[in-house]
């Protein structure tokens, strides 16, 4: 694991990519960033986890690095030691962890839409829609005892995914008030995570519904060797690929109210960075 920082004196902030080693568009933000050594107004720890898997192009070694904060994972593998030597360099940390995906392009966040920090961050970042964790998060980095964002920055390695993982880490720094600037807040389209999709065995598959976007009861959903599957109920798909699992096409989601809208409904508007801790 590779630890630097910008700025002097105790981060607060940290900014995490390389969880998985198949998934390098966010240690090309950070490297960028480095490169571009800003003089930042709080200090920002940056951290490239997974080296050992990033250098042999695999998702993991011996585990699912975002499923190892748990005792389930074996204390032996290369992951499980990885994921107790994150949860302490990010302890009492805010954190934007940066992934990519194959279900959709346009960067979403996956995070707990109740925590504070989600609410404050999320709206002010560009992307298309909130994926709720609120009940997924077991054996996750969201274990650790800090306040994490999770965003997948687009399709896995494409340009464009790294370049949205470097421009929604300026606006996270933004928004945290490490780099200067204003962060605009909006209304954002939230949803949570159902039951899995089932998958059937077969050679090629397909997808035909779009992720955030409402499918009726009846319609095509996607199809495994030609044969159409069809939505046995009204949903919202969520991580929908062809190939993204083994087991399954993605997840039945449901929208829920809206992420940065106020009380009486009325959307957010345009706020100052966060001031420094004090």
């Amino acid at each position: 694991m590779r630890v630097e920082q910008l700025g002097d004196g105790d981060p607060e902030l940290a900014v995490v990519g390389g969880v998985h080693g198949d998934e390098p568009c966010g240690v090309r933000a950070i490297e960028r960033l480095l490169d571009d050594d800003p003089d930042v107004e709080r200090p920002v720890k940056c951290i490239v986890v997974n080296e050992k898997a990033l250098e042999r192009g695999v998702r993991y070694v011996d585990a699912d690095l975002n499923r190892s904060f748990t005792p389930d994972t074996p204390a032996d593998a290369h992951e499980r030691r990885l994921a107790q030597e994150l949860a302490e360099e990010v302890q009492g940390m805010t954190v934007f962890s940066i992934h990519s995906t194959q279900s959709h392009a346009d960067p979403f966040a996956v995070s707990d839409g109740r925590a504070e920090h989600v609410q404050r961050i999320v709206p002010r970042l560009s992307v298309v829609a909130l994926v709720d964790t609120q009940d997924f998060g077991e054996g996750r980095i969201f274990a650790a005892d800090a306040d994490i964002v999770e965003v997948e920055a687009g399709l896995q390695g494409s340009e464009t995914a790294a370049e949205n993982a470097y421009t929604l880490t300026r606006e996270f720094l933004t928004v945290e008030g490490a780099l200067p600037g204003d962060a605009v807040a909006r209304e954002l389209p939230a949803f949570t995570m159902g039951d899995p999709i089932p998958k059937p065995a077969a050679d090629e598959y397909e997808v035909f519904a779009e992720n955030f976007s409402f499918v009726e009861e009846g319609d095509p959903v996607a199809a495994a060797d030609g044969e159409v599957i069809r939505a046995d109920r009204d949903f919202y798909p969520v991580l929908l690929s062809p190939y993204g699992y083994a087991n399954q096409f993605g997840y039945h989601g449901q929208k829920q109210e809206s992420l940065g809208q106020s009380p009486s409904g009325a959307n957010s508007t345009s706020v100052n960075s966060r001031p420094s801790a004090q």
